[in-house]
């Protein structure tokens, strides 16, 4: 399946399309991830279902050149202008109402914390919220730490050109059994090499202004009424099902939690017979 582009203002925006359906899902990747993991979707549920996804920022074949953070107003004219190239009619008519048509909004992991946020910008235009082992439900710590201050983004910064403390922290706080072998893997994984830890720095800077505000999006959820789809591994130990469970207290009506047998990797096509009903019911 090739990939089809989308020019914004400096930046290219990498997406795929899957299937010909009439029910359009955009889907949100992982981090370190791109289009292509949404393929199998498109193969099981093509005929019902027409997949739109994209390469975020440093990610795939999107090349992000505004040296700024990008912005929930810049998600949401991308993904307007990409369904317009394919003749989807997305956010208002000529009488700038909302359109009859909706969508279900798909994010795996990092992709969750994008999909909340575009559900936050758009709630109405939403009809069901898939998500798969989310980011964005829990405040991380480090995470703010990181992008949401100064002193901490400068360290950040210094700390992914300069890594050999960080590292001997982590090994010594994994000894220590504070920080646990799922985290210690991942955080090695993707920061082992100079390239990684250039891409998760700017990864992470350029999505920092992507937060989702779970009060306001608890109260679309019940005005609007989406329906809200989680799916977590119970190998998982990167995102947990309990912070899925405390999410979706006061909106259990409109939410339902699946734990399957996995690690975080929820998004697999063996797994496809737990993800595939979650798109229908």
């Amino acid at each position: 399946m090739e990939n089809r582009f989308l020019t914004y203002k400096n930046s290219t925006f990498s997406y795929q399309v899957f299937g010909t359906g009439a029910r359009p899902v955009i889907c949100f990747h992982g981090y370190g991830e791109e289009t292509a993991v949404f393929e199998f979707l498109g193969n099981y549920a093509g005929n019902q279902f027409i997949f739109y996804a994209i390469d975020l920022p440093y990610h795939g074949r999107t090349k992000w050149n505004e040296k700024l953070p990008f912005t929930i107003n810049e998600l949401q004219y991308i993904i307007q202008e990409i369904l317009e190239q394919n003749n989807f009619k997305l956010f208002t008519d000529s009488d700038g109402q909302a359109t009859k048509h909706k969508f279900t909004l798909l994010g795996f992991s990092l992709g969750g914390r994008i999909a909340l946020s575009l559900y936050q910008a758009i709630p109405q235009q939403t009809e069901r919220l898939l998500l798969l082992a989310p980011d964005g439900l829990k405040t991380n710590f480090w995470y703010c730490l990181a992008t949401q201050t100064w002193l901490g983004n400068k360290l950040f910064s210094f700390t992914m050109k300069h890594p050999a403390w960080f590292f001997g922290l982590l090994k010594a706080l994994h000894k220590t059994g504070l920080v646990n072998a799922g985290i210690f893997r991942f955080v090695n994984y993707y920061i082992g090499e100079n390239e990684d830890r250039r891409l998760l720095y700017n990864r992470w800077t350029t999505l920092r202004k992507l937060k989702p505000d779970l009060s306001s999006i608890r109260s679309f959820i019940l005005k609007y009424k989406t329906r809200v789809r989680l799916i977590y591994g119970n190998h998982d130990r990167i995102f947990l099902s309990s912070v899925g469970e405390k999410f979706i207290t006061g909106i259990e009506e409109q939410s339902t939690i699946t734990v399957i047998h996995s690690g975080h990797q929820v998004l697999h096509e063996k797994h496809a017979a737990e993800i595939l009903p979650l798109l229908f019911d």
